[in-house]
């Protein structure tokens, strides 16, 4: 593939008139090059020109582009020229950069890019040329992660439209179910819930919130405290900088709850606003506009990030590992539009979020200890039907990536559980319920946030439990009633209180 970058230099002033740049410039030029583009592929400079202060260079080669040839020339340039003419590069850019790479199908529908270019497709091979490139596009690799994107939309287009990953691992022996209604409703008409003052949220009356209280002693008491998870207190906002690095603000900018902070606490600043509001009775929402930042940072969408965070930069010793850690102050908010249905798909939500980190054949073992302690919970406690099946992995999903990687070795990925939901029909034909995850990412976050290990290699996993869904998957199977409930369950939830009566 060929790669031509057009780059325009401008020095801190004009060289003196025998300065002997044409025998100064190709040299370093072919220095630079063999640096960089010679080591995989094959680069020349094949043309430049000056301009008083301006130095147009062009770099073309094969192999690798270009872009790292023309900071080592710049680089070199300007030592150069300081110590021979006490002239200094000051700025450059590139104002054509185009580059050839292959796609793995041919796209179906028109491929745009948010900055200035031209894309031409042939087949399955793109010529991509990027215009008014600046410095920061080129030390930051713009170039590349342009192509990146443009293959990533490329699959993407040629993925739409197939299923999901999903492969059966296991499942319970079917149960007679006991309730065939959607719980919410039957909640509903009990008063046990109402919905929210705003979409997507509910509030939940004594009896609803003990039950809910009590999934989430069992998932502690059963699960969590006998595999040694130890309990952190979290922040419920996820900075764009952590989102940055997990994925998440490239994959899933459109299901995130954004957080603005005031510009001022000035009560001067707010007078208007609070005049508006005492006259009207309404917010002024343009007013509102001007007195606080744009976004800043995210409430939390998944617990795990900020957790990650926490341990960013950090070296674990052996003693520590695997570290086993669970947090469940942090409310997890999700924007799910025209998705939302009862309790099991919501905006907000209450989940407990297990991270865990080790050496990959630790991660292995404990997946099996918390597919036993899972086991044990939903066939003996809540007496549940329910089946595992593998899944394109969470982490793809989350940052936009179509595919799956490791169904077949099976020791990365994820593993999703699923309930009967009797309301919405046959077993075998209806939509179960995904009520609960278990997976091992590798080093994709270990890497990303530099955790290291005392000694050899560091992986991690996670494995959300949502107290909505447990509790959906329950109800939707046992009902509302004390009585029919199973005696595990009944043993945690202990005396449940009476709900407010309404006249």
């Amino acid at each position: 593939m060929e790669h031509r970058l057009e780059a325009d230099l401008t020095l801190s002033g004009p060289l003196p008139p025998t300065f002997p740049l044409g025998d100064l410039l190709p040299r370093v030029a072919t220095e630079a090059i063999a640096r960089t583009v010679g080591k995989r592929g094959e680069g020349r400079l094949s043309q430049w020109t000056l301009d008083g202060p301006k130095l147009h260079v062009t770099i073309e080669s094969t192999g690798p582009r270009p872009h790292q040839a023309l900071l080592a020339l710049v680089r070199r340039l300007g030592e150069e020229l300081g110590r021979e003419a006490k002239v200094g590069v000051r700025t450059f850019e590139a104002p054509r950069y185009r580059t050839e790479f292959p796609l793995d199908s041919a796209p179906t529908a028109a491929i745009t890019l948010p900055i200035p270019h031209q894309l031409l497709v042939e087949g399955t091979v793109a010529t991509l040329t990027l215009h008014g490139l600046p410095e920061e596009g080129l030390r930051d690799n713009w170039m590349d992660r342009a192509v990146a994107l443009v293959q990533e939309k490329a699959r993407r287009q040629g993925y739409r439209g197939k299923e999901q990953f999903w492969s059966l691992l296991s499942s319970s022996p079917p149960r007679e179910p006991l309730f065939r209604d959607d719980p919410t409703e039957e909640m509903l008409k009990r008063q046990w819930v109402r919905s929210g003052p705003t979409k997507g949220k509910w509030f939940l009356g004594p009896t609803a919130a003990h039950l809910l209280r009590t999934m989430e002693r069992i998932a502690v008491e059963e699960v969590l405290r006998p595999l040694g998870f130890q309990e952190v207190v979290q922040p419920h906002q996820d900075s764009f900088d952590i989102l940055l690095r997990t994925g998440h603000l490239e994959g899933l900018p459109g299901e995130f709850y954004y957080v603005a902070e005031p510009k001022t606490r000035d009560p001067a600043a707010w007078e208007r606003f609070t005049d508006l509001v005492k006259i009207t009775r309404q917010v002024p929402e343009e007013e509102l506009a001007h007195l606080v930042t744009p976004p800043t940072a995210v409430l939390c969408y998944a617990q795990c990030p900020t957790t990650y965070w926490w341990l960013s930069g950090r070296t674990l010793s052996s003693g520590s590992l695997p570290l086993k850690l669970f947090d469940r102050a942090a409310v997890s908010n999700r924007y799910e539009s025209g998705g939302r249905h009862g309790l099991e798909r919501v905006d907000e939500f209450h989940r407990i979020e297990p991270v865990f980190l080790g050496p990959p054949s630790d991660l292995v073992a404990l997946r099996e200890r918390l597919l036993e302690r899972y086991r044990h919970v939903f066939d003996d406690v809540l007496e549940l039907e329910w089946r595992t099946a593998w899944v394109t992995p969470f982490y793809m999903q989350q940052s936009g990536r179509v595919g799956v990687e490791d169904a077949e070795a099976r020791v990365k990925g994820t593993i999703d559980f699923e309930a009967y939901l009797p309301y919405r029909g046959p077993r075998e034909s209806s939509e179960w319920l995904e009520f609960q995850n278990l997976s091992i990412v590798g080093d994709k976050y270990t890497k990303a946030f530099s955790i290291k290990s005392q000694t050899g290699e560091l992986w991690s996993g996670c494995t959300g439990i949502g107290l909505e869904r447990w509790l959906t998957a329950f109800l939707s199977q046992k009902g509302l009633e004390e009585s029919a409930w199973p005696t595990g369950f009944r043993g945690y939830a202990g005396e449940v209180p009476k709900d407010v009566r309404f006249l």
